[in-house]
């Protein structure tokens, strides 16, 4: 049994209080890419250099298509390996990884349901890259006019 008997006052005291949460590390991105009729646009928040959030919003009028996804919510199951994070959507919606590192979050989308998050038949494939300090995301197949074919 150990014993505070000898020990300095201070030292009891320092016992008694709880451990100071490490800092944590929040960063905030956005980036938009197309015209205001025909756009698509990623917030991301970074928790210590991870993906904890991120909500995506593409226009092609009169279509809009909108998904908002969170670390730890009801909708999704999110895994981390290295540098790139898994992010399984429930109900077999679809897929994204996440690459992470050199300033960038390079997201790929992997048979997200378009009927879901966007109201029209087919699958969303394609890939966005969003850069630290860059106002303009880079975007392949995302805005495709027809549906990638399953």
């Amino acid at each position: 049994m150990l014993s505070l008997a000898g020990a300095p006052a201070g030292a009891a005291a320092a016992e008694k209080r709880p451990a100071k949460p490490a800092a944590q590390k929040v960063e905030r991105l956005a980036c938009r890419l197309g015209t205001e009729d025909s756009h698509a646009r990623i917030a991301v928040e970074v928790l210590n250099g991870r993906v904890n959030h991120f909500a995506y919003y593409s226009k092609w009028k009169p279509r809009t298509c909108s998904m908002e996804v969170t670390r730890g919510d009801a909708y999704s199951r999110w895994a981390d390996h290295g540098s790139t994070t898994t992010v399984l959507l429930r109900e077999e919606m679809g897929l994204f990884w996440i690459d992470h590192g050199h300033g960038r979050y390079h997201f790929t989308f992997s048979d997200i349901d378009r009927m879901r998050y966007c109201g029209m038949e087919g699958k969303l494939n394609g890939y966005l890259t969003i850069r630290h300090a860059d106002p303009k995301c880079e975007l392949n197949g995302l805005m495709e006019e027809k549906p990638v074919a399953e």
